[in-house]
């Protein structure tokens, strides 16, 4: 017996045996369905017999039999409906436990979102891709068949999901490209971190989608629900389908505010806020300059995360305001670390460390923010140093800049792209072709190659992207290659900042001749760069498809 819990109502199971049942009932089950229809195997027990089983035990027991890979909709609906009716909870059984699950998925369906339903089903072990497009209507078999159909389809239509279409677009002027993106608002989002510093007014961080689709690209407002890549289709929201010859999967990464408890409810108040949210970053700035006296915590989740630096930078940001203010031997300031290093590159860490010391900062490694009390303004941290037992901190604060936990999207999570182990799209990290599928690609912040997440690492990304499927398309092998190029721009004083520019392994991947910008160092060059040049950079050359300083690599000479 293999109970797998699916929902608070329901666990499914592999076929069981009158034996089972009452270990089921002191298990805390009230009821059982039966979905195996009777003779369907020679070693399957009748279903009276679990039904005699669950009778002596105390517990209901119900038959909705349906033959396997033919579950219909009215058996859906009538499984949803006896879940509804029987006492929970319930289990219910097959000879593997799929078809319960399926009926489970598509009787939820109005109810539940798609990535939702798929990821409870897959917890449990059991994959409902195959029926992700009847989820996606209601639980019902679709009927419409006339579906788009592209060239090329870009999911999202963020910083890399624009920069490629435009760089494709480039060298195949002809291609029929669509982006899938239900945003109205794009963002620029690097300079929240110099809007909470006070340097950049918000307004300037945003302009509207559709200014910026590239000319003759298709954008099509709308969520994606599902991937069905062994038919080359992407599920929308509401079941419609778009087809494709080439995939390329960008949506970016989801900030898991939920995540830590508390914090949703007490975000831009109480003293907390984030330069992670366009609509906080202003309320960042606010507290710096109303904090005179007290506790400033910054925190920083465990790795992945969108701009490993960004959670520093608004404390140097915000320490050396207080410094010019006078202020600062009255504040205490902490950067509260789930990871045990200031900085992943060893080389901008002695630079770092020089504005730690002259901010007056605690490092606090191995503490992860889990929960937050607003109103009482408390945060609670889980420590787990090396070698010690894990504990619980709680500290008090005035003011706290809080770095969501961040992980894939929902929808990427539970799909067939995304690798076991993280739950990120599965690239070749040199190629940023899916692992699996050849006719797919991802860049940004979803894919797993083991580069930093940052606007600059998708500024070079897109060409690469952008050739490799033009390569495709001319039925060659890949010739561009990533190097893992990640820029993070340290703000480390109003003014000056250590350009920290990698690649794979940490490999220092300077743009710059030191004379120029050395990196390791604070520089002012370095700031001019970040404040006047990198937005122009972004709006009006990354996002046409203007390959500044983003030339690929190739792999060799043809």
């Amino acid at each position: 017996m293999d109970p797998r819990r699916i929902s608070d109502a329901l666990a499914v199971a592999p076929q069981i045996a009158p034996d089972d049942v009452a270990e089921l009932a002191a298990q805390g089950y009230r009821a059982i369905i039966c979905n195996r229809p009777d003779g369907e195997g020679s070693d399957q027990p009748a279903y009276s017999e679990i039904a005699a089983a669950a009778e002596k035990a105390g517990i209901d027991a119900r038959y909705l039999p349906v033959v396997s890979g033919k579950v219909s909709d009215d058996d859906a609906t009538a499984f949803g409906a006896a879940l509804r009716d029987l006492p929970g909870p319930v289990l219910a059984y097959c000879r593997t436990g799929t078809r319960s699950a399926t009926l489970w998925s598509l009787s939820a369906a109005a109810s539940r979102p798609v990535p939702e339903i798929l990821a409870a089903a897959q917890a449990a072990g059991y994959d409902m891709a195959g029926v992700a497009r009847r989820i996606a209507n209601g639980g019902k078999t679709p009927t419409d068949t006339g579906d788009a159909r592209f060239d090329v389809v870009i999911v999202g239509g963020g910083a890399a999901g624009i920069a490629v279409a435009s760089s494709l677009r480039a060298r195949k002027p002809d291609l029929d490209i669509a982006i899938l993106d239900p945003a109205d608002v794009h963002y620029y989002q690097p300079g929240w971190t110099m809007v909470g510093g006070g340097v950049f007014d918000p307004q300037t961080t945003a302009k509207t989608m559709g200014s910026l689709i590239p000319k003759g690209v298709h954008w099509i407002k709308s969520a994606v629900a599902a991937f069905e890549p062994d038919n080359s289709a992407v599920i929308l929201d509401g079941c419609r389908v778009v087809k494709y010859d080439r995939l390329i999967v960008c949506p970016g990464l989801k900030l898991d505010w939920h995540a830590v408890d508390g914090l949703v409810e007490t975000l831009g108040r109480n003293g907390v806020t984030s330069n992670y949210r366009y609509d906080l970053a202003p309320y960042t700035w606010e507290l710096v300059k109303g904090l005179k006296k007290g506790r400033a915590l910054f925190t920083q989740p465990p790795m992945p995360i969108k701009c490993a630096g960004a959670p520093q930078k608004a404390m140097y940001l915000s320490g050396d305001h207080w410094f010019r203010e006078g202020v600062l031997s009255d504040i205490d300031i902490h950067f509260m670390n789930a990871g045990g290093v200031l900085f992943g590159v060893k080389d901008y860490v002695p630079a770092l460390e020089q504005y730690i010391a002259k901010y007056g900062a605690q490092l606090d490694f191995f503490h992860n923010l889990v929960a937050v009390d607003g109103p009482a303004k408390t945060a609670t941290f889980e420590v787990k140093k090396p070698g010690t037992d894990p504990e619980s901190v709680t500290v008090e604060f005035d003011m706290m800049h809080v770095t969501p936990p961040q992980c894939a999207p929902d929808f990427i999570r539970v799909s067939p792209l995304a690798d076991a182990a993280s739950g990120w799209v599965d690239v070749d990290q040199s190629t940023l072709r899916h692992a699996r599928y050849d006719n797919i690609w991802s860049l940004g912040d979803v894919m797993n190659a083991p580069n930093a997440k940052t606007a600059a690492a998708a500024r070079m990304q897109a060409p690469v992207v952008a050739e490799n499927v033009a390569d495709d398309i001319d039925g060659k092998s890949p010739t561009a290659i990533y190097n893992g190029y990640g820029s993070c721009p340290l703000t480390v004083e109003r003014g000056k900042i250590v350009l920290a520019e990698f690649g794979y392994g940490g490999a220092l991947l300077p743009s710059f001749p030191k004379w120029v910008i050395n990196g390791t160092k604070p520089t002012r060059a370095a700031w001019w760069l970040k404040e006047q040049l990198l937005p122009p950079v972004y709006w009006k050359a990354m996002l046409r498809g203007r390959e500044w300083m983003a030339k690929p690599e190739k792999v060799s000479a043809r």
